[in-house]
């Protein structure tokens, strides 16, 4: 039998060999600095072309702790994070991105937080600018600990770039949704959905800033900000379709961002410089993102059809490896792909 393990880090990539080094650096570093902290790292390629799978062959064969390496060859980082969690054997799941660079007291931290939250809980931890070139985006600077209001959206609360969680969390919620996310249809939201659904089975949601991560995200022009911030509100967007009918979490949002429009003309906006009137950009793209959701929705519902019979259940075809992009999972149906996934890989 093997050792018990507290933290599982998992990290999931694709293509980033000229960025790994820095992360994988940062985790020998922060998990050499504690040995007495079990961890294992759990690495996911999500089919990667260029020199990753040998940078991480060498990397893990050099760890002194458990290292296991994955590949998962459908694109989009909910289906690499997926896989993984498949796998991992902490108590504790840990998150990061391959563009970030852990803090030496990383796993202490983590450690320490979670000591004190026992039970289900999900914790967000600290996200600062890595390279001062960068855009000021795609961080969490807030220096003191918070906790998310259940009847709340939690977007922006807790950021998959530094995400904890009690491995029992999965067993609630099931794990991401594959439509959502960097590589998948709707681009972004993976994490806010994970976290919104862990909200709604009244799991404790909480930001603690002592345990940090750097990130290098690279995007240095006003351009690249702004796609990216439209990605995140057609993401959300679709978010607010996937649980519309269903949460009224979701119509209590969409009123707030409604009723926020009137900030965009109470004085000069300072959020983000190339958007003049920032929250009417960000609704048109949740708009946008909304009319995607439902209108791929329908094309399934049209394109399967209503004679056939022997229809494979989304359990059993995304445990075959080709189910997400078949047909949309409700959320009870992701938590039985993820058991399905658990057992497969023990």
């Amino acid at each position: 039998m093997s050792d018990p393990v507290a933290i599982s880090l998992l990290v999931c990539t694709r293509n980033r060999a000229g960025a790994l080094p820095g992360l994988l650096g940062s985790i020998h570093r922060a998990a050499t600095r504690h040995p007495n902290i079990s961890i294992e790292v759990v690495i996911v390629d999500n089919g990667s072309s260029d020199a990753t799978p040998s940078l991480l062959a060498a990397w893990c064969a050099a760890q002194p702790f458990p290292v296991l390496l994955l590949r998962e060859e459908r694109p989009g980082l909910a289906h690499a994070r997926n896989c993984g969690l498949a796998a991992v054997r902490g108590a504790i799941v840990a998150m990061t991105d391959d563009d970030c660079v852990l803090h030496d007291h990383y796993f202490e931290a983590l450690s320490t937080c979670f000591s004190e939250f026992p039970g289900p809980v999900i914790i967000g931890g600290r996200i600062l600018l890595g390279n001062p070139a960068d855009l000021p985006v795609t961080i969490k600077l807030e220096d003191h600990p918070m906790v998310a209001d259940p009847a709340a959206f939690p977007g922006g609360f807790a950021m998959g770039a530094n995400l904890a969680f009690t491995r029992c969390v999965l067993d609630r919620i099931g794990s991401f949704d594959a439509r959502f996310g960097a590589g998948a249809p709707f681009i972004a939201a993976e994490d806010t959905d994970f976290l919104f659904r862990a909200l709604g089975r009244g799991i404790a949601l909480r930001y603690d800033p002592r345990f940090a991560v750097d990130h290098h995200h690279g995007r240095r022009t006003v351009a690249e900000a702004t796609r990216l911030l439209a990605g995140y509100s057609y993401g959300d967007g679709a978010l607010y379709a996937k649980h519309l009918l269903s949460d009224r979490r979701i119509l209590a949002a969409l009123f707030a961002d409604i009723g926020d429009l009137v900030r965009d003309f109470q004085g000069p906006r300072t959020v983000h410089g190339g958007i003049r009137y920032f929250y009417c950009f960000r609704l048109k793209h949740k708009i946008r993102g909304i009319l995607a959701f439902v209108t791929r929705h329908l094309q399934m519902r049209v394109s399967r059809s209503p004679n056939q019979t022997n229809v494979p259940s989304a359990a059993t075809d995304t445990a075959k490896g080709n189910a997400c992009s078949v047909t949309p999972l409700s959320d009870r149906r992701i938590e039985r792909v993820y058991q399905t996934r658990r057992r497969r890989a023990r």
